[in-house]
């Protein structure tokens, strides 16, 4: 990837590196990272090095009447102007000098706007407009006639107000072995940044996949990984406590014909005082807990990695299946997992030019 800005925006910190360089420098760090836990051996899938990222933020520079797109800079000290970032999908980058342009001719819209996000989708662009103001009908009414001439959904954000010009949702659209599977992703809600390497991360969990019988999986988002891993299992158990993340999940098994999954709003500390008849829920209603035979659990937690009570919970699996985006916690809770040997280990390159990666860990516990 070329970008006139490295060496100076803070997002991209490799960027005197070849991407091969930066693949060889990220594997000797998890080397390391590794060693008391004895991973030497482990693959590592490559994303494409520009154009990956379908989500993305940027700030809002006002310089009199022109605006610029703003990413912190490298050093730390202050914002630096952009005009494009070769990261987003094309669909974003196509997007963002057209954006701009209407913004910058329309007062009512330029005012005290201080940031954009943008969310893409093989179909459609959503973008959120992020305000230091109230916002009005009139607002609404200018904003409708830029979504409909750049044709996107559009929201407008301010303290306590959601403005929603079409839809604050989109439907995307992801291959999995040659299968595609269809995913309501909310506004604001967590999904893959990147669905070149997401795709790799579903295809290597479901080639893992053995002796299955049902599914037990945790953090289940909006169901990104449980709708293709359905198919391998009889019946699959996710938990999650976002309302909104449970709502979409359920949309996108509409969307696909998926009937065998159960999702739960619930923690693992709850489910845990069910399973062992500690406490009953109401949502728990109508769902036979002794009925499922869990062979595999599944957990794709969030940076802080898995609270100790949870891992101990775990511990009466025979068989984690491990998906981290922060190779300290996963280490951590590995270790935590006293009993278990790592059968299979492999990194995904989500963002080049960064020192981020992602790691899998399939978890086999010692007989």
């Amino acid at each position: 990837m070329h970008c006139r800005y490295f060496g100076e925006c803070g997002s991209c910190k490799l960027f005197n590196l070849s991407y091969d360089q930066q693949i060889e420098q990220k594997k000797e760090l998890i080397k390391e990272l590794f060693e008391s836990l004895h991973v030497k051996d482990f693959s590592l899938r490559q994303s494409t090095d520009s154009h990956y990222r379908n989500r993305a933020e940027f700030r809002i520079w006002h310089d009199g009447e022109s605006l610029s797109y703003a990413m912190g800079k490298l050093d730390g000290k202050g914002a630096l102007k952009i005009e494009n970032c070769p990261k987003v999908v094309k669909q974003i980058y196509d997007l963002m000098p057209l954006l701009k342009e209407e913004i910058e001719q329309n007062q009512l819209l330029k005012r005290k706007l201080f940031a954009v996000e943008f969310l893409s989708s093989t179909q459609k662009c959503l973008v959120s407009l992020l305000y230091h103001k109230p916002l009005d009908d009139s607002w609404e009414e200018e904003a409708k006639i830029v979504a409909q001439k750049l044709g996107i959904s559009l929201i407008g954000r301010s303290r306590k107000v959601k403005k929603v010009i079409n839809e604050d949702f989109v439907i995307d659209s992801l291959k999995i072995n040659n299968e595609t599977y269809k995913y309501k992703i909310i506004e604001g809600g967590f999904s893959q940044p990147n669905s070149f390497m997401n795709a790799q991360m579903i295809e290597w969990v479901l080639e893992h996949i053995e002796d299955a019988k049902d599914l037990l999986e945790l953090y289940c988002g909006h169901g990104n990984f449980t709708l293709p891993l359905s198919k391998k299992f009889r019946r699959v158990l996710a938990t999650e406590i976002s309302k909104s993340s449970i709502a979409s999940a359920l949309k996108s098994c509409e969307l696909n014909g998926i009937e065998n999954i159960e999702f739960l709003r619930m923690s693992a500390e709850e489910l845990t005082s069910a399973l062992d008849k500690e406490r009953e829920f109401n949502r728990l209603k109508g769902i036979d807990l002794d009925s499922y035979d869990f062979s595999h659990v599944f957990v794709d937690p969030p940076r802080a990695g898995i609270d100790e009570k949870s891992l101990t919970f775990l511990k009466r699996f025979d068989t984690i299946i491990y998906i981290s985006c922060n190779p300290q916690t996963l280490k951590r809770d590995i270790e935590f997992l006293e009993d278990y040997e790592i059968e299979d280990f492999i990194l995904f390159d989500q963002f080049p030019h960064t020192l981020h990666v992602e790691a899998g860990a399939i978890l086999k516990k010692r007989i």
